[in-house]
């Protein structure tokens, strides 16, 4: 019964899995060190945001589930490969919650005046909101808005006035440091740390300089900057107060916006994390231009490969077994060594030598035991079938 099972677990001792093991062939992520809007020819745009900069910014914006990440450029012939630590010219952001600054004017309990200190205010019933550039929040103000500071008060409730929120922003060139990958085709970056300067304002005759520790982009001759050149910035500031800036509501009666942009930032259940979006999605249309400075981030490309694997816990059984069997059959060599039991094994010799109706003898007569001895004999002896009177057969040896 315990022979059955050997096979079954010999089979399962090998078996053939799969593994990534890296490709020759490297894959590339885009990355940038400078940025300044040019057309599609390639030609300075002054005081002009670049097209596919705005496309960025709007499906930023517009993106309801927030998945700028997925969005970067890179070659990956594999369909699977990582990139560690790469670092890159990138827009960051930070929101912090200034509800508490909200003031609220009411009259019969219901309050019909919803306003921040030098920033938007809301008026009347129903679902509101009103953004414009500020500088309210004091955890805001050791970071400098090279991109854009707005806040947005927001009453989304129709019948209640008080159920109010308030979130100011600030957008700021950074220094990103990213981990990529691609798993089955599918493309996705996580931004580790991000490096920025706060000394450098934006200014109609300096670019926005970004110059981190080499400890913290693993670049040992790190020779050129970032940066962002002045007009390129200025464009950008410009264009980011104006669509930023707006308002808009709905009611029974129906709805109203100042822009598409003020009903996105109505619409979403989370802003901070719509602006977190929207600084991902520049920061890779800024990744996507070519600044003939900056090479693309090479990583490894990952492809699958089979191997055999053995697994050594299903030859316990089978070794056991073996072992075993080897101990029985030394426990019977020595058992008949000792009790002097012949070895004849399956010979047939054996029989013809010691049967009771067939006595085989040769010139020299004596008896035989050894399956030697009668090995030797028989090589004297003929013996040959005869039919008997019954109708029978009978091997018969010759001269008898």
């Amino acid at each position: 019964m315990l022979g059955n099972l050997f096979d079954p677990f010999l089979q399962q001792v090998v078996v053939y899995k799969d593994r990534l093991v890296p490709s020759d062939n490297p894959p590339q992520i885009v990355r940038s060190r400078i940025y300044s809007a040019r057309s599609d020819e390639g030609l300075p745009l002054p005081s002009v945001v670049d097209l596919s900069l705005k496309a960025a910014i709007y499906n930023g914006v517009f993106d309801i589930k927030d998945n700028a990440d997925a969005g970067i450029s890179h070659t990956c012939s594999t369909g699977d490969c990582s990139w560690q630590s790469l670092t890159s010219l990138a827009v960051c952001s930070k929101c912090v919650d200034i509800t508490s600054y909200v003031e609220k004017k009411c009259t019969d309990g219901k309050c019909y005046l919803l306003s921040i200190p030098n920033g938007p205010s809301l008026s009347g019933l129903g679902g509101q909101i009103n953004a414009s550039t500020t500088n309210i929040s004091s955890e805001l103000h050791g970071i400098m808005p090279s991109v854009l500071r707005f806040s947005s008060l927001i009453s989304k409730k129709v019948s209640d006035p008080n159920d109010v929120y308030a979130v100011e922003c600030s957008m700021f060139y950074c220094v990103g440091n990213y981990n990529a990958s691609v798993s089955n085709g599918i493309a996705d970056q996580r931004m580790l740390a991000s490096w920025r300067n706060d000394s450098s304002r934006l200014n109609v005759e300096s670019d926005v300089v970004l110059n981190p520790p080499s400890s913290f982009t693993n670049e040992s001759d790190q020779d050129e900057p970032f940066r962002v050149t002045h007009i390129a910035a200025a464009a950008i500031n410009s264009f980011m107060s104006n669509i930023f800036t707006g308002s808009g509501g709905i009611n029974n009666s129906g709805s109203a916006f100042s822009s598409d942009v003020m009903q996105a930032l109505y619409d979403t259940s989370n802003l901070t994390r719509r602006i977190d979006n929207l600084a991902t999605s520049m920061s890779n249309s800024i990744r996507d231009q070519d600044d003939h400075v900056t090479d693309p981030a090479y990583g490894i490309a990952w492809t699958k490969e089979t191997y055999v694997h053995v697994r050594w816990g299903w030859l316990a059984f089978p070794i056991t077994l073996v072992s075993l069997a080897s101990l029985f059959l030394l426990g019977i060599i020595l058992e008949t060594s000792h009790r002097d039991i012949l070895v004849w094994k399956s010979s047939n010799l054996a029989l013809l030598f010691h049967g009771r109706s067939l006595n085989l003898t040769a010139s020299s007569d004596g008896p035989v035991s050894r399956l030697s001895a009668m090995t030797s004999r028989a090589s004297d002896i003929k013996a040959k079938l005869l039919e008997t009177p019954q109708g029978g057969w009978k091997l018969t040896q010759e001269g008898q």
